[in-house]
């Protein structure tokens, strides 16, 4: 995808930059357990705060929706205190709305932030008000402000034009960083520029690396070129599936989605995970594989159980079979040792792989072998092959197994990642200016 960086930009001395960031980091009490998105975007920043432009920061974090909605639902815990007569519905929804603007803020981020980059970043109290407006006119060359979460602002995710307008108040220039939005089409990833209001836009570092690995190697890959794919439903990744059969060597099916596939051989699954809907669909990829002469693999030995784990890193007892001998009464969880050789086989003989979605229930222990013995195939290719990992599950996975330094890389957007992977255009790139 041939769009301009920050690096095509000149004399960006006493320029008005507009970034949009994905600082939406795990935070508990207040505190950041994962600063990774944070570190993430610190090339752009710098390279603009060293030019010398004058940068507003900003982003979202979590979803906010209760401070402008009533259409709240509550949790399994609140809706048990509102049947035992501790409270109210209508109570535990002003609860929110007091309480999810100190829970949401992005003031522990400018902290940080201010910490990383030497206190040239300040916090503004809101998105387009008097504290956002005042800072950001206050702000001199190799300064920069963090506005507070765009998504206290309903206008966001509708794009209103007005709030286009006073998000970009004077910038002249917007960049995007944020690749784990980039699928959004929101006032701050897409219609600010859309609407013609900032003319200038282009990506940053973090994006312009997400698109250079990933765009080109799914457009120009070296082969053989293997995709992985798991998960647990095949309605989440129809043309997904769909469009890497169109570009792969071999797709490797794994998680709670195999058995859809696996149901569609004629396989009895037993009590596992089942897309009832998409036996047909799954019929069809198998065919289309076929005589397109890629190779579509399948688990051929599965870890089963009597039931799913409470609460989910429980000790739990599992047998292997054949997938094609599951019993009636239990459930496929994870792959089983002889697919993890069959899949690592593929793996050791390509030259490109891209993982998205996890082989089994990773989160336990026991039911997070098929998973781990991935990622270790992936990193003992390490410096051999390209090897892209998707976002979301598959991205932690790596990161909790401790495999992430052995990975070519590890995307900051799972559904953006997805959105690639089949194919799409996102709205957060599409909008950015071509390179001349």
């Amino acid at each position: 995808m041939n769009k301009m960086s920050v690096k095509d930009l000149k004399d960006l001395k006493g320029k008005k930059v507009l970034v949009r960031c994905d600082f939406n980091v795990p935070m508990k009490d207040g505190v950041i357990t994962d600063e990774n998105r944070i570190l993430g975007a610190l090339p752009t920043i710098k390279y603009l705060l060293e030019k010398g432009a004058r940068v507003t920061l900003c982003s979202h974090m979590g979803k906010p929706h209760s401070i402008f909605s009533d259409e709240v639902k509550l949790n399994k815990k609140d809706l048990k205190k509102v049947e035992d007569g501790e409270t109210t519905a209508e109570a535990i929804i002003e609860k929110a709305k007091k309480d999810e603007p100190k829970k949401l803020t992005l003031a522990p981020v400018a902290k940080r932030l201010s910490e990383l980059l030497d206190g040239k970043v300040k916090f503004a109290k809101d998105v387009i008000g008097p504290d956002a407006t005042a800072k950001r006119d206050a702000l001199k060359d190799g300064e920069a402000v963090l506005l507070e979460n765009l998504r206290f602002h309903w206008e966001e995710e509708k794009k209103d034009e007005k709030f286009c307008k006073a998000l970009a108040h004077d910038a002249e220039i917007y960049v995007n960083d944020a690749f784990g939005t980039a699928h959004r089409s929101h006032a701050s990833t897409a219609a600010i520029v859309e609407y013609g209001i900032i003319k200038t836009a282009v990506c940053g570092f973090l994006i312009e690396k997400e698109l250079e690995v990933m765009a080109d190697t799914l457009e120009n890959p070296k082969r053989p070129f293997v995709a992985i794919l798991g998960g647990a439903k095949v309605s989440d990744k129809l043309n997904v599936i769909s469009n890497l059969l169109e570009k792969c060597d071999t797709l490797i099916i794994g998680g709670g989605m195999a058995y859809t596939f696996l149901k569609a051989k004629g396989c009895e699954v037993g009590k596992s995970l089942l897309d009832e809907e998409k036996i047909g669909y799954c019929k069809e990829m198998i065919e289309k594989a076929e005589s397109a002469g890629k190779e579509l693999l399948l688990p051929v030995d599965t870890v089963v159980t009597d039931r799913f784990p409470d609460p989910i890193d429980a000790e739990i007892d599992t047998e292997t079979v054949a997938c094609d001998k599951i019993p009636a009464d239990k459930m496929g969880m994870d792959i089983g040792p002889e697919t993890c050789k069959l899949y690592a086989s593929r793996i050791a003989k390509a030259k490109s792989v891209i993982w998205n979605g996890p082989m089994g229930v990773f989160e336990n222990p026991t039911l997070a072998k098929g998973t781990i013995a991935v990622a270790k195939a992936l990193a003992d290719v390490y410096g051999k092959c390209t090897t892209i990992i998707g976002g979301g599950d598959s991205a932690a996975a790596v990161q909790q197994l401790g495999f992430a330094d052995k990975m070519t890389h590890i995307s900051t957007g799972g559904g953006a990642s997805l959105e690639l992977f089949e194919g799409k255009i996102l709205p957060g790139i599409a909008c950015l200016n071509d390179k001349k």
